[in-house]
């Protein structure tokens, strides 16, 4: 097998391997915390659930510019081979977890640390040592075949942890093991360096500034989605504003301290570059929305599409990535074609067409009511995934190949910690909305249907619900009612009548009482979607052309 091929499938498998762990997680939490005999929406368990789905994420954010960087001066197959060997490690230690309750919480989230840290040396290199096998021509194929995984790979993760987590909660780890073991003594034995880098200086100030800066900037939007004291979100909290304006500064500060540095940790001067500062700034762009409507399309499905539609709500979270299916199968035919098309076509073209077909597919979705049609979904959704596809390929491919190949690691890793730090973003943004509409709608729907059903001695425990609870709730296919009956003191229940009970515990009506607030604020969730999306593709169209030949100027030099 030529070189190529075998970079290819190695980075392929590593990028599919990683992304889907970012997501395998969510929908098996509720399985998790059973297994390990804690409530996920207790108070006191409410941080952990948190930190397991956020700590990959960040972790990666964090990470991944810098590894790129140390691969460029190490070698960018020693640190992804590397990668391999350490999440595997990760993965073994998540299986093998022992112990019950919080004990055994704190070890899943360090162990899921040490998964991500092995994770963002894998993610880190994909796209460069993809760009230093392949030629220009063939560059685009590659990367669009290492794309597709990386995009599918979220989906994947959510319909794999909803089969494994109906077997057992350690298979979610099992799963990865053997995978990791083979992608280590693959990559080990067939992996071959194309480019070493003679520099040995690291920027350790730098490093250590944009770890810091990154990583209070992260947590102070992961909880702004908590609450404080009486208020529905955390936005008011001072050690949140705090947390945002910190981090914020240090970041600020990074372009300073790595103009003085012997060797930068990135070369500043690559954002010279127009396609290159495009690049990154649409890819954030995207990743934020392509990841903000796969968070707000599994509570559409989970909170009331599903429910309504007689699926029992410990399903919901498995059906909701199945329904979801044709989302990640255009992005995935849309962006193998997109890289045939920027042989032929200028790739900011492709980009901007790209932009604004997902810009308007969001708005479609303005129309959605809550029983809606799955065709009419499917196919705007579809239409979402098909301009996702045509946009991500040639942009990735137009950044890969504006940078000099000494820059390719760090390139890369910027890219992914672009899409991650959208990822991440999409929840403190996206789910702020959803929590202002709900805090300002909810108790009033809440309060008229519990007077429907006779049931009013329940308002003042139903109606005091934090908006935070209801979204994760849903998010986890959690029973909401049931969890809250939970608390209510048996001499009230039983002065409830037991076909009350039936109805406000069954399918249909929690998802149809706050369905009204829900999709209020989903559809602000799509304009301000639409919004972005489009002014991204506005900013597109001002790329310098491209044109991709068979004799490019990296080839002749060679």
């Amino acid at each position: 097998m030529q070189d190529k091929w075998i970079a290819l499938s190695n980075t392929t498998i590593g990028q599919l391997m990683a992304t889907i762990n970012t997501s395998i997680i969510i929908v098996a939490l509720p399985a998790i915390f059973d297994g390990i005999h804690l409530n996920p929406m207790d108070a006191a368990s409410f941080p952990y659930l948190l930190w397991l789905i956020m700590s990959y994420m960040i972790v990666l954010s964090v990470l991944l510019v810098s590894i790129g960087k140390l691969s460029d001066i190490f070698g960018r197959v020693r640190i992804f081979n590397l990668g391999f060997l350490i999440f595997t490690i990760g993965s073994v230690l998540l299986y093998l977890a022992p112990g019950k309750g919080y004990t055994i919480a704190l070890e899943l989230i360090i162990f899921r640390i040490i998964q991500a840290v092995g994770g963002s040396f894998i993610m880190a290199n994909t796209f460069a040592i993809i760009t230093d096998n392949f030629s220009p021509k063939e560059r685009g194929f590659a990367i669009s075949i290492n794309s597709v995984a990386a995009v599918s790979g979220v989906s994947i993760g959510i319909v794999l942890g909803g089969i494994l987590a109906t077997i057992y909660w350690r298979d979610i780890f099992l799963v990865s093991i053997p995978v990791g073991i083979f992608g280590t003594f693959w990559s080990f034995l067939k992996l071959k360096d194309k480019r070493e880098r003679a520099v040995r200086y690291i920027d350790i100030a730098g490093n250590i500034l944009y770890a810091v800066g990154l990583i209070i900037l992260l947590l102070g939007i992961t909880y702004g989605i908590t609450p404080y004291r009486s208020n529905p979100m955390g936005w008011t909290n001072p050690l949140v504003i705090m947390a945002l304006v910190a981090g914020t500064a240090l970041l600020l500060l990074l372009p300073f301290v790595e103009r003085k540095a012997r060797s930068p940790m990135f070369d500043a001067r690559l954002f010279k570059s127009r396609n290159f500062s495009i690049s990154i700034f649409t890819a954030f762009i995207s990743a934020l929305g392509m990841m903000g409507l796969m968070y707000m399309l599994t509570l559409i499905f989970q909170g009331i599409w599903l429910p309504i539609h007689g699926y029992r709500y410990s399903v919901t979270p498995l059906w909701a990535g199945i329904y979801m299916l044709p989302l990640p199968i255009s992005m995935g035919i849309f962006g193998v074609l997109s890289s045939k098309l920027s042989l032929h076509f200028d790739p900011r073209i492709l980009t901007t067409a790209g932009l604004f077909i997902s810009a308007f597919a969001l708005l479609a979705l303005v129309f959605l009511t809550y029983d809606f049609s799955y065709i009419f979904l499917s196919v705007v959704i579809t239409i979402f995934g098909i301009g996702y596809g045509i946009f991500n390929v040639p942009n990735l491919t137009v950044a890969m190949s504006s940078v000099p190949p000494s820059e390719r690691g760090a390139t890369s890793g910027i890219l992914n910690t672009m899409r991650n730090a959208g990822y991440t973003a999409s929840i403190g943004a996206f789910f702020s909305i959803l929590i202002l509409g709900l805090a300002l709608y909810y108790p009033g729907s809440i309060t008229s249907a519990l007077a429907g059903e006779h049931a009013t001695k329940l308002t003042s425990y139903f109606s005091t619900i934090p908006p935070t609870e209801i979204l994760f709730s849903t998010f986890l296919g959690l029973n909401t009612v049931k969890d809250v009956l939970t608390t209510v003191p048996n001499g009230v229940i039983s002065g409830i009548s037991s076909n009350t009970l039936n109805t406000i515990t069954g399918h249909h009506w929690f998802p149809e009482t706050i369905a009204p607030a829900f999709m209020t604020s989903m559809h602000d969730v799509f304009y301000v979607g639409f919004g972005i999306t489009a002014l991204a593709g506005i900013i597109s169209m001002f790329r310098k052309p491209i044109e991709y030949s068979e004799k490019s100027k990296e080839e002749k030099e060679k």
